[in-house]
């Protein structure tokens, strides 16, 4: 993805800073998080996800794959199309 610019995290208060800046830039318009940090600060996702219409934030697997169980392409088509295939 060109263009793109990403920041690693690995602690809660990393996570939570990350996500304050994200939130503070307005030219933001899709946030990709693994699932491992998104279960770190749960409160603070779910209240993006509910609360705000910018950015999107998409859960996607880490770079180890944890997060992705043998579904995950069919899944992801379900809930973005609302497809099951």
């Amino acid at each position: 993805m060109a263009g793109v610019d990403g920041v690693v995290v690995h602690t809660e208060a990393e996570v939570r800073a990350a996500l304050d800046r994200v939130l503070q830039q307005d030219d933001i318009g899709i946030l990709l998080i693994n699932g491992a940090l998104t279960q770190l600060c749960k409160d603070k996702i779910d209240d993006i996800k509910t609360n705000r219409t910018r950015p999107l934030l998409v859960e996607i697997p880490d770079r180890h794959g944890h997060g992705r169980d043998e579904n995950a392409i069919a899944e992801y088509i379900r809930t973005a199309v609302g497809i099951k295939i």
